[in-house]
């Protein structure tokens, strides 16, 4: 394990923790499949563009820095890129409610109609991508590379947590950070209150600017319209073809099966399995060594997000991508480069018998239309 994957496998861990708290301590009715979603709607290509993200924030940083910062101690840098990383970010969160072609790109996370942990990852392809020239400026102003990756996955933590159903009010501190109780106002089914609580970690943001509002008594989460689709990449740019009025052929959904909570969610974990093998291997694959394994697993992961897309809306095609994905792995991967480490094998048996239990029928019904 190292520092990329940690968080990956920790949020996986309290995302269905939290799931299972809900449901079974709570009675809670939880959306599985839309946990599923949340989660798969796109891990991977986002860890890409991620990645382009901090190269080009290196780039930066290696030949526009202003290196204003080379003087202080190290401790006032830190405190330093702390807060200016959170500024940069409520002004980045509220210009994506303004600017049309931003919000195309978060309208994808306000779609969520559940608020929880999942819902902090349920995200666009090109988030990390509109992210750059927002921070480009503590790359100019000269915060060091490894401190802005640091800074960065802090206030990612924060935020994941501010999207929990779980944390109780936090009496003072509720005065300083951005907690669940603020955030939870950002994402109520009423563009008033979706266009207050901008902060990500700091909440001294929106009461200094005038965008701070408090939890109305009644509320629903989401923000209406058209349910959107469980398919990743048509999630990610359905809402670039509405903004641009690109009309496509439309047909009628058929569903032919549905497929129960505990088979939809194991898709998605052991897909991650192997997401968290590339991220293992590969970090954030722009070291200038790209090799074909590698691309040949980014390319599978993207098919399985696919795939599993299928499984939810009842897609035949998507029982048979997953059980191709299934068999591939094992064939391209163990057999063909000898990835014969425990770790492996286990995904790849645990990833067979998953497709061909759900071809057999185990966990998935007809679908009966009402």
């Amino acid at each position: 394990m190292n520092d990329l994957t940690f968080p990956i496998i920790f949020m996986l861990i309290m995302v269905t923790l939290e799931g299972l708290y809900l449901e079974f301590k709570r009675h809670i009715v939880v959306d599985w499949h839309d946990i599923s979603f949340n989660l798969n709607s796109g891990h991977i290509m986002l860890w890409l563009f991620r990645g382009l993200e901090i190269f080009c924030y290196g780039w930066i940083a290696h030949h526009f820095s202003l290196n204003l910062l080379k003087n202080w101690h190290p401790a006032w840098v830190w405190v330093f890129a702390i807060i200016a990383w959170d500024f940069g970010f409520y002004w980045l969160h509220r210009l994506h409610h303004k600017i049309p072609v931003l919000w195309a790109i978060h309208k994808v996370h306000h779609q969520g109609e559940q608020f929880n942990l999942s819902l902090a990852v349920r995200n666009s392809w090109y988030s990390s991508l509109s992210s750059i020239p927002f921070f480009a400026l503590l790359a100019i102003i000269g915060v060091p590379l490894p401190v802005f990756i640091a800074v960065s996955i802090l206030h990612y933590s924060i935020q994941f947590f501010n999207h929990s159903a779980v944390i109780p009010r936090l009496g003072i501190l509720e005065r300083i950070l951005v907690t669940p109780l603020h955030h939870k106002v950002h994402h109520v089914k009423d563009f008033y209150y979706s266009n207050r609580n901008f902060g990500g970690s700091f909440i001294i943001w929106d009461k200094l600017f005038g965008s701070f509002e408090k939890l109305p008594p009644n509320y629903n989460i989401g923000i209406g319209g058209p349910a959107s689709s469980n398919n990743p990449v048509t999630a990610s740019n359905a809402p670039f073809l509405a903004l641009f009025n690109i009309q496509l052929p439309q047909s009628t959904p058929i569903r032919r099966f549905t497929v129960n909570n505990f088979l939809i969610t194991s898709a998605t974990l052991l897909l991650f399995g192997w997401v968290i093998s590339y991220v293992y291997f590969y970090g954030y694959g722009y070291d200038g060594n790209t090799s074909l394994p590698q691309v040949v697993l980014f390319l599978l992961l993207v098919i399985g997000t696919v795939a599993i897309a299928g499984l939810t809306d009842g897609k035949r095609w998507g029982l048979a991508l997953w059980m191709i994905l299934a068999i591939s792995f094992p064939l391209i991967f163990v057999l063909l480069w000898q990835w014969t480490s425990l770790v492996f094998l286990l995904l790849s048996i645990a990833l067979l018998v998953h497709a061909s239990a759900l071809s057999l029928g185990y966990g998935r019904n007809p679908y009966a239309c009402a």
